[in-house]
């Protein structure tokens, strides 16, 4: 028993509360792209289904609304253990930073009662209200969606840029200027790819399952409708996140050099640096493998100097105070997961708008629905990968160049028990989440839309084209 409870005691429980912590952000952050994009898809269907007369958009947007309120509590739930985490995993760091950091989430929980409310009126509203008045009910679902969003990142964002108080000579906080913590520098551009990334994600989620069925031969008005409008939203917003991506990165590059380099995979101060894909960096500060493009990363970063753009290395700071070796090969591969996606849905949606802009019609083969079947699948890949590289290539740091991750953990060994529950814990509420939207989707297969009767306005299955 004694050697048990001394190999208790001996663990070390920065890891185990890192690897909690990335476990819980992994799961919740997909039900945040559904929970965002799904309120203006769902009321674009309703807004065609009043405007147009359309009961299969009718329809569409009533289902739509119950698969919503599902992901939203579940939301919820992991949403909620995320803010425990906090205090449970980090409690050095929210004694050190908890006054500036907390407050952003103030507006966020504000943002979601008001959401959780309007999702509550819009669900009850069918059948009860005019079309008009319900249609409206949805938009604040809309606002408080992004809006609850952009509070979030807004902290993540401060953990990046960390501005907005003043320190005293014993490093405490004592004054917070509120905007200043939200409105930090890192903010509208972390913000806009976060809410960007909500819609292309969201989109893709949704029109991958009607992709699904009609690849499966069920080409009727309502699956290709149920397809074609989150498919156009996320078409729509893949360009614009590869040009917030852009900026972004190019923020990362004057404001996080040492993220950067490992982005670049670029271990010492050069100009005329390769776009190395795939490659790996070793412990002797070598950079081994891949397919290095000539003076790609110098050029992109700044076209005006060209190939002899300097860029700085990981080899500016000290080895403490930058990612490890094994830590710049995750984020340089989890980087180029994410932007070889982000080029792939491109070129799908590309694929999608020429063929609409040419035809009037969306791709009809089997070839697009498949890869339009895969689509929802590789964008939640890209996000996942995305926030990897946001989180991992800020190491060591928890406050950018202010609090280390090892001095802001929690000293309780026993992390490593929350962490399995946590696991077990996610592992049943996937389970049910996914057997409750399956019988969602069965019994609604079940029933003959067309002969079902719509919330409001005609019944007569809504023969107009999208």
């Amino acid at each position: 028993m004694r050697w048990l409870l001394a190999g208790i005691l001996a663990i070390d429980p920065v890891p185990w509360a890192r690897a909690q912590m990335a476990f819980t952000l992994a799961a919740h952050i997909i039900l945040v792209p559904l929970g965002v994009s799904w309120a203006l898809i769902m009321l674009i269907a309703n807004y065609r289904g009043v405007r147009h007369g359309d009961a299969d958009a009718l329809v569409l947007a009533q289902r739509w609304s119950k698969y919503l309120a599902v992901t939203f509590a579940v939301g919820a739930v992991t949403g909620t253990v995320l803010s425990f985490e906090f205090g449970l995993l980090w409690p050095r760091f929210m004694g050190q930073w908890g006054e500036a950091f907390g407050i952003p989430f103030l507006f966020e929980g504000l943002f979601f009662f008001a959401e959780a409310i309007f999702v509550s009126i819009y669900i009850f509203g069918w059948r009860r209200m005019k079309p008009w008045p319900h249609f409206f009910s949805g938009v604040p679902i809309v606002i408080c969606g992004i809006g609850g969003s952009a509070a979030v990142i807004a902290s993540n964002a401060w953990m990046n840029d960390p501005s907005g108080f003043t320190l005293d000579q014993a490093g405490q906080i004592i004054e917070v200027d509120p905007w200043g913590v939200i409105f930090n520098d890192a903010m509208p551009l972390m913000a806009a790819h976060m809410v960007v990334a909500a819609y292309v994600v969201g989109g893709f989620m949704i029109a991958s399952v009607y992709a699904v069925g009609m690849a499966r031969g069920r080409r009727d008005r309502y699956h290709r409708l149920g397809f074609l409008i989150p498919f156009t939203v996320a078409a729509i917003a893949v360009p614009i996140q590869i040009g917030v991506g852009d900026r972004l990165a190019g923020w990362v590059q004057e404001n996080q050099p040492v993220k950067f380099a490992a982005i670049a995979l670029v271990p010492e101060t050069a100009s005329d640096v390769p776009e190395t894909l795939f490659g790996r960096l070793q412990d002797d500060g070598t950079v081994s493998g891949g397919i290095a493009i000539p003076g790609m990363t110098s050029y992109m970063t700044n076209p005006s100097t060209g190939t002899a753009t300097v860029i700085q290395g990981l080899d500016t700071v000290p080895a403490g105070d930058r990612p490890t070796t094994s830590q710049v090969n995750i984020v340089h591969w989890s980087w180029d997961v994410m932007v070889g996606i982000g080029m792939l849905l491109l070129l799908l949606s590309l694929w999608y708008g020429a063929t609409w802009l040419f035809r009037r019609d969306m791709p009809q083969s089997r070839l697009f629905l498949l890869v339009a079947s895969a689509s929802g699948v590789l964008a939640v890949i890209a996000m996942e990968a995305g926030w990897v590289v946001s989180e991992v290539g800020r190491q060591p740091w928890i406050v950018y160049n202010l609090q280390r991750v090892d001095d802001a953990a929690t000293a309780n060994t026993g992390v490593w028990i929350t962490f399995i529950g946590i696991v077990v814990l996610y592992a049943a509420l996937a389970a049910t989440t996914i057997y409750v939207l399956r019988t969602m989707s069965i019994r609604f297969k079940r029933e003959d839309h067309h002969n079902q009767p719509v919330p409001y306005g005609p019944s007569d299955g809504g023969q107009s084209d999208p």
